[in-house]
């Protein structure tokens, strides 16, 4: 090859509409919105959305907004899928819920993984990955090389219409030293879908089954040894960021999760309030001067209360996106560990001010009859009550990460 002479670009795909832009995306989940409200009980019944739902958000390229360009995907970043998702939550929230944890991992496919990887995840265009973040299973070096994968983990949302999974194996202790993670990968045909999920209070229409492998076969290009995503160091760099040339995929992992959880928080309270809106409108005071409820001065005051509570978490969900996404753009050495913590943060105060606008202001005086079962207001306050249950939210891992924010002052 002489001098002058250029690799040529290898043949990508385009996206299936190349002129579509992140405003018209999110303004097709909100044109969903209103079905998605009349549909909660069909997804709670089933376990996990519809199929021609599924189908819709294809078409309307919601599974490709993380997906690199270079992939057919496309890359509208993390504010547009984030302002989807919350859409769609508002709407129902099972439906975005799975929506969301399965097409999330898209991202973190494009950041810690390499060409080869990349090029086979993405071949299909469409990403749908559920995962979780807590190790299981076992993984022990194959003969022919690579990995063998056997474990069931639980809670993997977006299994229904998955078309790979991510999750954590234990490796083999190795010289006396404890055991650890395998970061993989796995193509639909080297796992299982048990049919256990819709029995818990909330979420029950959020596709959260859980997967199991048995004897499995990891490629070594589909593994990484060592890696846990929610403890990810970006500071040197990812391959994402080197392959694509987008901040995004170098960004840092912990405060991406603590994101999304988020968004779920305000999507559904944003839902409890369209209910709220609705009841002030419709229903009078109980006691004279019986007056629609919209005319009450109490009815006014907790309404609003409710409104500032609820806008100031979305505010400050939207401003941490931008924190995440100046951090990345800032370059590897920016996305530290204490940015890391430091948004994630900002994330579970904003998710609390929702579940305190729900239980202090529209559930207590919503009236007992919002509550009925089968009422879109019953069914928010579930899903709301068993987010708070998730580990990123919850009481549990949210402690340790503060802890560890406040010791990363003394480094």
């Amino acid at each position: 090859m002489t001098a002058n002479m250029k690799t040529a670009e290898p043949d990508l795909p385009t996206p299936p509409e190349p002129g579509l832009t992140p405003d018209q995306v999110i303004a097709r989940a909100e044109a969903m919105v209103p079905e998605l409200v009349k549909r909660q009980g069909e997804a709670e019944e089933r376990g996990f959305y519809a199929e021609d739902i599924h189908e819709r958000f294809a078409r309307n390229g919601f599974y490709r907004i993380l997906v690199p360009r270079r992939y057919g995907g496309y890359e509208f970043g993390v504010e547009t899928f984030l302002r989807v998702a919350m859409t769609l939550v508002r709407g129902c929230a099972s439906t975005g819920w799975m929506y969301s944890l399965g097409a999330s991992h898209a991202l973190m496919a494009a950041t810690l993984f390499d060409e080869r990887a990349q090029a086979e995840l993405f071949s299909g265009g469409d990403f749908i990955c559920p995962s979780t973040a807590v190790p299981s299973g076992s993984a022990v070096p194959a003969a022919g090389g690579g990995w063998t994968v056997n474990g069931t983990w639980s809670y993997c949302s977006g299994a229904p219409y998955g078309t790979h999974f991510m999750a954590h194996a234990m490796m083999p202790a190795d010289n006396g030293n404890p055991p650890e993670t395998l970061l993989f990968v796995a193509p639909q045909d080297q796992w299982v879908r048990l049919d256990d999920w819709g029995q818990l209070m909330g979420l029950r229409g959020s596709g959260s089954h859980s997967i199991t492998m048995r004897n499995s076969h990891i490629p070594d290009h589909l593994a990484q040894p060592g890696v846990r995503i929610v403890d990810h160091d970006a500071t040197s760099g990812t391959p994402g960021r080197t392959l694509h040339g987008n901040p995004e995929y170098g960004g840092t992992q912990h405060a991406f999760i603590s994101l999304l959880n988020c968004s779920m928080a305000v999507g559904m309270a944003r839902g409890a309030l369209d209910t709220y809106e609705d009841l002030l409108r419709d229903r009078t005071t109980l006691v004279p001067p019986v007056v629609p409820r919209y005319q009450d001065p109490d009815y006014q005051m907790w309404y609003s209360e409710a409104v500032g509570m609820i806008g100031t978490a979305e505010g400050a969900l939207l401003s941490a996106i931008q924190q995440w996404h100046r951090t990345a753009a800032q370059g590897p050495a920016a996305a530290t560990r204490e940015s890391d913590l430091r948004l994630s943060a900002v994330c579970r105060h904003a998710a609390n001010l929702c579940w305190e606008a729900m239980s202090k202001y529209i559930i207590p005086t919503a009236g007992s009859s919002a509550l009925r079962q089968g009422e879109r207001l019953e069914r928010v306050w579930r899903d709301m009550s068993t987010l708070r249950t998730h580990a990123g939210l919850s009481i549990l891992l949210p402690t340790v990460a503060l802890r560890e924010l406040a010791k990363s002052l003394a480094s």
